[in-house]
């Protein structure tokens, strides 16, 4: 639903672009201009893609420009002003000449085939600066797809992936554990009932001008450092340690450090979960990995004491 601000701007629009229309004559007919800047809905910057997944909702850093944020979120810059890339009511911003490009729809009559017109509001988005003009095809970018990696990104950008909360046997508060004894390692939510935001698999979808993206986000495996240059890779979460389970005393059945430390001393261990995201759109499919570390738990390990008679 448009806001009342939005409402206005169109029937000015409106009301602009009839006059436009009735006077525009000789027509000025455009050719398409060179490539220059790709700058899509969804972009921080015009002249740079930014494959990192970004705040959500983040809207117009630069707080100002045509459209109030009904945009699709992309920003380019028009005299050292951050403007939308995109703008609902305006269309597509055009690096080259600082206009935003609209087609005229329905197409007027007596539009020559092959032909189209176009409404252009200059400098940045001035409703004072508008006319129409006739091309024989739109600016470059305008209405491209967005790449489906980097929609499969902001798609990430969407779903919590948390840190793993972690957790070692022997605990410190419990008691300090031995050389060469096995050390146990897993890994839990922090809150109960979200497993998925740990360890996966989650899945989500979003659409943006007629591209679909759907990815899956997993944990494929977690690294543990165990802090005395020793690196452990565990397939899954692990199995917490209890003292009553017929296991106890032995090496962890799928996550440990079984050989144990072979020196005392104090250890700082830390977990990092290793994400692979799956996407597919737009014909395509790939994947890519993101991280996540864990807080750090600390281990304390003593000599093994030898009692003679």
């Amino acid at each position: 639903m448009l806001t009342r601000t939005a409402r206005s701007r169109r029937t000015l629009l409106a009301a602009l672009l009839a006059t436009l229309l009735a006077t525009a004559a000789p027509p000025a007919v455009g050719q398409a201009d060179p490539p220059d800047v790709d700058c899509p809905p969804g972009q921080t910057n015009c002249d740079v893609w930014d494959d990192d997944p970004g705040t959500p909702g983040g809207g117009d850093p630069g707080g100002g420009g045509p459209g109030g944020g009904d945009g699709d979120g992309g920003t380019c810059q028009w005299n050292g002003r951050v403007i939308p890339c995109y703008d609902e009511l305006l269309g597509w911003f055009h690096n080259g000449d600082g206009c935003y490009y609209k087609q005229i729809e329905p197409r007027p009559e007596g539009t020559p085939d092959g032909f189209d017109w176009y409404l252009l509001t200059c400098n940045g988005g001035d409703l004072g600066s508008q006319r129409t003009e006739l091309r024989d095809a739109p600016p470059p970018s305008y209405g491209a797809p967005p790449d489906p990696e980097e929609l499969a990104r902001r798609v990430l950008a969407s779903i919590d992936l948390l840190p793993p909360r972690v957790a070692v046997a022997p605990r410190r508060r419990l008691g300090p554990g031995l050389v060469g004894l096995p050390v146990w390692m897993w890994a839990s939510p922090d809150r109960p009932g979200q497993p998925r935001h740990y360890f996966g698999p989650q899945h989500a979808s979003d659409t943006d001008r007629g591209l679909t993206v759907s990815i899956e986000a997993k944990v494929d495996r977690v690294i543990w450092d165990m802090g005395n240059g020793i690196e452990l890779t565990c397939a899954d979460a692990g199995t917490a340690y209890h003292s009553d389970s017929p296991l106890a005393g032995k090496p962890s059945p799928d996550c440990g450090y079984d050989s144990g430390y072979p020196k005392p001393g104090t250890y700082q261990i830390q977990a990092t979960t290793h994400w692979t995201v799956s996407w597919s759109g737009g014909g395509q499919r790939d994947s890519f990995e993101v991280t996540r570390p864990s807080n750090t738990v600390t281990i304390q390990i003593n000599e093994l004491q030898v009692v003679t008679q």
